[in-house]
């Protein structure tokens, strides 16, 4: 079925178009036309009455939402955050687990494997696979009972029951380079996390196969004029890309504005991070067996306070992103979507041309979502 997006302030990388009319047949943008060019008629037509259309976002690190998440080992909840996902533009999401005890995770692969299976909401292309091969003292919201030494048998147990695309390991531990290496070959990208490393050790795990850095400054090794530690390296490295929780608390806005000054864009990647938090307001919610409490869109820990993922909406955070650094929406899209897309090597996701998946969000001009299309159709 041919269908028809017309009166579109249409953004893509390096492109913006006002009065743009995108045609959609089944899964695919098939032409975009300009406020001076006549569409032909389709049997569905969405009048977007001026609003934002993008290329639908990309969360790649996403724990859960609305009460719900990944680690809760269902697919009911799955499919809650599938759900809820797409209600912030989502089209594209990585399951998220945590640390927990191995059995458990296989449990957990098996259920999202299911959700894979039927992606009846946001697509879902795979996991990512945060810890438990990380450094206990920089575990911050991830249960320190379960972490352990980086181990590649066990995330490839993981990885044959659904496709692990992103892990993110330690690698000041030993034994992560290994793991790292094990992974590039069979295609998982590796992202440094929860950390105590040096400079030197991550460039040491880039050799490795090292590509992303997670939730990036937060349970890290800061810059240091003597060690510029993992920050430093995210700074300084030209290839590494970098995950942010924009939500103006993992990082504060002068924090994002001088990350998004000194780091082309073209490596950096919006995330939410999010947990259970996300979408409930205020109250307690439990992350990887662990007490969390939720206030003014705030999420800690509830013995002893440290941040316990986010209760962000992805939306919110690409409006934070647009208020903060004053960067024109044509540029902040390959933040969005663009570069993870290239990142994990997903082909036809990320612009808006014709050949590429009918993906799209369309914003009101405050970032609310106002539809979510996923191949060309709402879910």
């Amino acid at each position: 079925m041919k269908s028809l997006i017309l009166n579109a302030r249409m953004v893509s990388p390096d492109v913006e178009i006002e009065g743009a009319s995108l045609l959609l047949e089944n899964d695919r943008i098939v032409a975009v036309f300009g406020a001076d060019e006549v569409p032909p008629e389709a049997a569905r037509v969405i009048d977007a009455g001026g609003r934002i259309v993008m290329p639908g976002f990309f969360d790649i690190h996403c724990h859960g939402a609305d009460g719900h998440d990944v680690c809760d080992n269902s697919l009911a909840a799955l499919r809650h955050i599938a759900k809820r996902k797409l209600e912030e533009g989502v089209t594209t999401w990585l399951p998220t687990t945590l640390t927990q005890p191995q059995d458990k995770l296989e449990e957990i692969a098996g259920k999202c494997a299911q959700y894979l299976a039927n992606q009846e909401f946001c697509r879902a292309p795979g996991l990512h696979v945060e810890g438990p091969f990380i450094n206990k003292k920089n575990a911050g919201a991830q249960n320190p009972e379960f972490v352990r030494p980086p181990d590649f048998a066990e995330l490839k147990r993981i990885h044959d029951i659904a496709p692990v695309r992103i892990v993110s390991l330690a690698p000041d531990i030993a034994g992560a380079d290994e793991v790292i290496r094990k992974a590039a070959a069979i295609g998982i990208t590796s992202s440094a996390a929860h950390t105590s490393a040096t400079a030197a050790q991550i460039s040491a795990a880039k050799h490795a196969g090292l590509k992303h850095l997670t939730h990036f400054c937060n349970a890290m090794t800061p810059v240091h004029h003597r060690e510029i530690g993992v920050v430093g390296a995210g700074l300084l490295d030209d290839d590494l890309k970098i995950e942010l929780i924009c939500d103006t608390i993992h990082l504060c806005p002068d924090m994002l504005q001088l990350v998004f000054k000194l780091v082309p864009i073209g490596r950096l990647m919006l995330i939410t991070d999010s947990m259970a938090a996300s979408w409930i307001g205020q109250g307690e919610v439990m992350l990887g067996g662990l007490e969390v409490v939720v206030k003014d869109g705030r999420a800690v820990l509830k013995n002893g306070g440290a941040l316990a993922g986010s209760a962000l909406r992805y939306n919110e955070g690409v409006r934070n992103v647009a208020a903060i650094t004053g960067l024109p929406l044509h540029q902040i899209v390959k933040a969005t979507s663009w570069n993870q897309a290239q990142s994990l090597g997903l082909d036809g996701f990320g612009k808006i041309e014709p050949g590429f998946f009918a993906d799209l969000v369309i914003l009101n001009d405050d970032f609310s979502v106002w539809k979510t299309l996923v191949a060309g159709e709402e879910r």
